[in-house]
């Protein structure tokens, strides 16, 4: 059997973020004191994945409410994530660290949504019952790219407030109308919903390539709408991204919802697998495979269509309910389609590499990745290095190793 022999690289990004996260939120915070009412019971709205620091900084805002002399509570706002069950909500948010016992402040769950006045809006708009009954809203989430598509508002502060918010009703009015749908009714809606005067305040996180806070910024609430493009776009320009722009394999250890909603995220691998949405020109990857989904995805693999090729580990991980009901929620089918399953990771290997059609021995193009949050350090082969988009931001910080083990498994990475 072929050895597959690949170096461990380390892409210099910039090391641009904060040394103290929570530091920085509670300087910002004090622009609240006049805002927050003893009494006061407040909801924290979170729900997003793939977030540095997270817990810490709900943490931090739960602190500063009980400071003030409110009573804040945490509500999941993840529109039908979570097998659209209040229970499968509160244990993605204990997944991720976020508990009544580590945060100090209960954790309510319901998947029951108070319908708004529609009024002009060509969809109905929902909002979480608990969060509904509250003295005010604040909103917690990460400011990044969205991965079925790009436009003004995407995931976010505005997309919380709408589909998060409006659990698997609100999820649902949104994605009857596609991408369109997505990326024309953000706006508006969540426009909507602040209407209300509920939101009282967001924090806005921006994360840096080597997935670290970089940026936290409290937003009142006539402030959300206008700065959060202007947040999405320092997200953009931060973005890590693979060294090259044509691989014949992808190797991915790992997908999971923690990492991506969609659990390969299309930003970095550039196949978006949404009918009627062309894939960028690069990165042009010819054969995708993934070995395994995380335990914190709680089965769901939602974006497992996009690969080429999976292991039998990741085949049996897989619920179908959680998966198809997010599959189905979203509209984009094709993301829920289980592809050729391999009984090794070297067997999926191989049978990526058979897909790719003839390469010239010794020139194939591989990389191997943690996940598509994590690519600071990768395996490459040595056709890559050749084939390096920016030498210089590429350090080779151990000699070419045998990809695979005696049992056709991934050596560590």
């Amino acid at each position: 059997m072929k050895q597959v022999h690949l170096f461990r690289v380390r892409q210099k990004f910039d090391s641009n973020g904060l040394d103290d996260p929570l530091l920085t939120l509670r300087g910002q915070l004090a622009r609240f004191d006049e805002t927050v009412r003893p009494g006061a019971r407040v909801a924290i709205a979170v729900g997003s994945r793939g977030i540095s620091n997270l817990a810490t900084l709900v943490k931090g805002v739960a602190d500063y409410l009980k400071e003030r002399g409110a009573s804040p509570f945490i509500v999941p706002a993840m529109g039908s994530h979570g097998g659209a069950t209040a229970e499968g909500q509160a244990g993605v948010l204990n997944s991720y660290g976020i508990s009544e016992e580590a945060i100090g402040a209960p954790v309510r769950a319901t998947m029951e949504a108070v319908e708004l006045p529609q009024r002009h809006l060509p969809f109905k708009v929902f909002m979480d019952r608990h969060a509904y009954d509250s003295d005010g809203i604040i909103l917690i989430n990460r400011i990044k790219p969205h991965t079925d598509y790009h436009g003004r508002y995407e995931s976010g502060l505005m997309k919380m407030a709408l589909i998060g918010l409006g659990k698997l009703d609100g999820a649902l009015a949104v994605h009857q109308f596609g991408i369109y749908g997505l990326r024309e009714f953000i706006g508006p809606g969540a426009g909507h919903v602040l209407a209300t005067g509920k939101v009282i305040a967001a924090v806005g996180l921006v994360e840096n390539a080597l997935h670290e806070t970089m940026l936290v910024k409290v937003l009142k609430q006539d402030e959300i709408a206008e700065e959060e493009p202007n947040l999405l776009e320092l997200a953009k320009r931060n973005m890590p991204h693979l060294p090259v722009d044509a691989v014949d394999v992808l190797v991915v250890d790992r997908m999971g919802k923690d990492i991506s909603g969609v659990g390969i995220d299309p930003n970095i691998t550039g196949r978006i697998g949404v009918s009627g949405q062309h894939d960028p020109t690069a990165p042009a990857i010819k054969a995708l495979m993934v070995c395994d989904l995380t335990d914190s995805s709680h089965g769901n693999a939602i974006g497992v269509g996009l690969a080429d090729v999976i292991t039998q580990k990741l085949h049996d991980k897989i619920d179908r309910t959680v998966t198809y009901g997010n599959v189905i929620t979203s509209g984009f089918l094709e993301r829920g389609k289980i592809p050729v399953s391999a009984a090794t990771d070297r067997e999926a290997f191989d049978l990526a590499l058979r897909s790719c059609g003839h390469l010239t021995d010794g020139r194939e193009q591989i990389i191997r990745i943690r996940d598509t949050l994590h690519l600071d350090e990768m395996y490459v082969s040595q056709a890559v290095i050749d084939a390096l988009r920016d030498p210089q931001r590429i350090d080779v910080i151990h000699p070419a190793v045998e990809l695979f083990d005696e049992t056709g498994g991934l050596r560590p990475f």
